[in-house]
Parts: structure tokens; sequence; C-alpha cells
């Protein structure tokens, strides 16, 4: 690209697509539980039956923990044997932000 090209470019008025990176991205909204679910799970260590026995429900309507598997939030980390009592289930890159993003407003 050219001097002349470049001072155009500059000078031409802002396209549409560098408008909207431009703009603020809002903070995603998290629900209540799953936000209760991220901190539960970050403030001791979990196993995985610790999870199902606080966590697992039979209503369609409150998939938490599912959701939170699904999304990549949370992960079941295998121990040194495969029991649910040795499986730990430990926050994600993904849910770590998440979790500080959300307390921190």
């Amino acid at each position: 690209m050219s001097i002349l090209n470049t001072v155009e470019a500059a000078q031409a008025p802002p396209s549409a697509e560098s408008r909207l990176a431009a703009e603020p991205v809002a903070a995603p909204v998290v629900p209540a539980l799953t936000r209760d679910f991220l901190a539960w799970v970050a403030g001791a260590p979990r196993s995985y039956a610790d999870a199902m026995e606080a966590w697992r429900s039979s209503c369609p309507r409150l998939t938490i923990w599912e959701d939170a598997l699904g999304d990549g939030l949370v992960r079941v980390e295998r121990g040194s044997l495969p029991t649910l009592d040795e499986m730990l289930v430990t926050l994600t890159l993904r849910g770590r932000a998440l979790l500080d993003g959300v307390q921190s407003t």
C-alpha cells in the first residue's frame, strides 16, 4: 500500500465494520444460579460426586450443571483413580473469566 493510499484510507469515513468494532460490548448476562455454581466450584476443591449431589436436577428447567459443562465453564479432571470421589470439578479459564467479570461489577 502506498503512502497516498494510506492517507486516503485515513481520511475516508469509517466503515460499518470498524464502527461496530469500536462500539463497547456489553458484559455477558450470567444467570444467578450459574454464577452461584461457578462460585461454589471455585470456593473449594469439589469432587464429581459432590457436584452431582449438590447440583444434579431432574428438572429440565434447572440445567445448571449440564449448561456449565456444555458451555466450557467447568471441566472434570480425573484423579489417580477413576472414581467419582477422585474426579475433580474445576473451573476452566472461560469459567474463571466469567466469574471474575461478574464479581467485579
